[in-house]
């Protein structure tokens, strides 16, 4: 269970204000659940209208807070803030009175409604509670991973969970939420969404799908969900050559240790080249999409962070892979955040090619912050950018080689069927390995460590 530092604070005179943040993957995908490590020193505002000890133990102190985290360390991806407003904002309302704590928090929601951030958000003690989650690699509920689509506000499908209630009952990626039990989910927040399909093991909820014109109550039941991170197998082929495929359902804290002993084991049995699925594959934990990147990456860039003040912090290989067979990874508009993170460092790095469909398109940094009475907040702090610089939020990732799935886009592929010819996607992944392999002999040698792979293609 991630562990999250109890803040307190004494008053408002002091000139800085220190928050620890700890690294939190959020299994429900609400904003594909990357954090930073970091400690967060927040000068407090100087004001002449405003006692410090007046807004100290009041409910006052809690909106003030969260405005100086914005000010000092939000980072604008919507276009919406503006300096000179939000310190009016504050002005506003640190002169209205309020009676208790839930009138403050409903005046820090509106705050941060004018933000138009559907990834920076305040989460009271019961919903910040439930956000601790154990990224051990399980969870009760029924295995749906979703986000808030930025334009219209709907609750989106990004991937469900393989094996889950979720997963078996034909959810896919894309589908809408438009009601539970009954309740419509329009204008709801993430966080009001899955405590409505949060529920005891063994309950029932009914989960209203909009797909296209069509609309689907899915009655499920909630059960306790295993997330095995990575699975594998090695495909023995007709011309002799060996391919070993590995599937990265998420990047929780157990992915990376799983993924080196994936491909030690691979490379112990002769595995030739690699095909990495990452379908479907929502994010998770920043360090695990960092460390699985250098197991198959010896040198270069794997991604950089940009905050509000351009303050880039890059992030390397350390020339200790795994690995240095040609690799092709798998991707869809399933696959978003840590996800994403690894694909570029792929492509970009010339170290193997993106088959598949464009990806999701999330690329923002969120930080997660207690508060001093026990609430939370989650803010958007920085942006990723991928090594050769593509801003990845909203624009996702253009696999080397589309391909669509053949089969009925409204049924979901059997679990069985990946990796295996029947999943036309991984064939071409895999057919285009074999050219790689078999070019070897004509001087077109792959280099892991140089940008030749398309050029290899092409010989």
């Amino acid at each position: 269970m991630v562990s999250f530092a109890s803040i307190k604070s004494n008053n408002l005179n002091s000139l800085f204000r220190c928050y620890l943040n700890k690294t939190l993957n959020i299994t429900r995908f609400t904003s594909t659940s990357l954090f930073l490590i970091s400690l967060i020193c927040l000068p407090v505002l100087a004001s002449s209208t405003y006692n410090p000890s007046l807004i100290h133990n009041s409910p006052k102190e809690i909106i003030d807070q969260v405005w100086q985290i914005i000010y000092r360390d939000y980072m604008d991806s919507t276009g919406q803030y503006n300096t000179k407003k939000w310190k009016k904002l504050r002005y506003k309302l640190l002169s209205t009175s309020y009676d208790d704590s839930e009138s403050a928090y409903e005046a820090i929601r509106g705050m941060l409604a004018s933000l138009e951030d559907p990834y920076t958000r305040f989460l009271d003690k019961k919903e910040f509670s439930q956000m601790k989650i154990d990224t051990s690699g399980e969870l009760t509920g029924v295995g749906i991973q979703i986000s808030i689509d930025e334009a219209t506000k709907n609750i989106i499908v990004i991937a469900p969970i393989e094996g889950s209630p979720a997963f078996i009952s034909g959810v896919l990626s894309n589908d809408l939420i438009i009601s539970i039990d009954g309740k419509a989910t329009k204008g709801m927040s993430i966080e009001n969404v899955v405590n409505l399909i949060r529920g005891k093991v063994g309950t029932e909820v009914v989960i209203g799908i909009l797909r296209g014109n069509q609309i689907i109550n899915l009655s499920l039941l909630r059960e306790k969900i295993e997330l095995p991170s990575v699975t594998n197998k090695l495909n023995e082929l007709k011309s002799g050559h060996k391919i070993g495929y590995i599937r990265i359902k998420q990047f929780t804290a157990k992915a990376s240790n799983e993924m080196r002993t994936t491909i030690n084991s691979l490379e112990s049995k002769g595995s030739e080249a690699y095909v990495v699925d990452l379908r479907n594959n929502p994010g998770g934990l920043l360090e695990a999409s960092i460390d699985i990147s250098r197991q198959l990456l010896d040198r270069g860039v794997i991604v950089s962070t940009k905050t509000k003040r351009s303050i880039t912090d890059v992030i390397r290989a350390k020339g200790n892979s795994l690995t240095s067979k040609p690799i092709a990874i798998l991707v869809n508009q399933g696959s978003a955040s840590a996800s994403e993170i690894l694909s570029a460092a792929i492509q970009d790095n010339g170290r193997g090619i993106l088959v598949g469909n464009k990806t999701y398109g999330k690329g923002l940094v969120q930080s997660v912050r207690p508060l001093i009475d026990g609430s939370g907040l989650t803010v958007t702090v920085a942006k990723y950018l991928t090594p050769n610089g593509l801003d990845i939020h909203r624009n996702g990732i253009k696999p080397d080689i589309k391909v669509n799935l053949t089969k009925d886009k409204n049924k979901t592929i059997s679990l069985i069927d990946l990796g295996t010819d029947r999943d036309n996607q991984y064939s071409v992944a895999e057919k285009t390995l074999v050219k790689i392999l078999n070019r070897r002999s004509n001087n077109t040698t792959y280099i892991p460590t140089k940008t030749n792979f398309l050029r290899a293609l092409k010989n």
